[in-house]
């Protein structure tokens, strides 16, 4: 079984004239090894993108390829997933070049914020995740009880 990797932090970071965004060393750290690194961008969930590392990318591929293409549902899904799908690898200087399209849907203008989690990384106009951020629950603790109160991952 494939190791994937463990990411996490945020990162702010700035989007170039040329739709370049530098990956923070820390960051590339995580993923372990030497660069070149690749990653697949496609869009994601309330206006971001989603990088993917591509062990973690063909992860999702053998998930996807386990769905029916005959099935609606599942046809619709898997083109939404691919809509604006693009590999980028980092350059010398650890930089990938983002696609106009996806600069376009997740609204991305110069200042970013870069939101590691588990196996993949959020990107988000700063703007945008800071509005994100301002609408926390109130009750955050009410979330954390009924998403993970049924007894997973209790202190022993």
């Amino acid at each position: 079984m494939v190791e994937l990797p463990k990411l996490h932090g945020e990162y702010e970071c700035k989007l170039d004239s040329k739709g370049r965004l530098r990956m923070p060393s820390v960051l590339l750290r995580q993923l372990g090894g030497n660069g070149p690194f690749t990653f697949f961008v496609n869009r994601g969930f309330e206006k971001c993108l989603m990088i993917y590392p591509e062990k973690v990318w063909e992860r999702n591929l053998d998930m996807i390829n386990q769905l029916n293409v005959y099935r609606t549902e599942d046809r619709n899904f898997i083109r939404y997933f691919f809509r604006g799908v693009t590999d980028v690898t980092t350059d010398s200087a650890d930089r990938i070049l983002l696609s106009k399209g996806l600069q376009d849907y997740a609204g991305l203008e110069k200042d970013l914020v870069l939101f590691a989690y588990l196996d993949r990384i959020e990107l988000w106009d700063k703007a945008t995740y800071e509005e994100w951020l301002n609408r926390e629950p109130q009750e955050f603790a009410a979330l954390a009880e009924k998403v993970l109160g049924g007894g997973l991952n209790q202190p022993g």
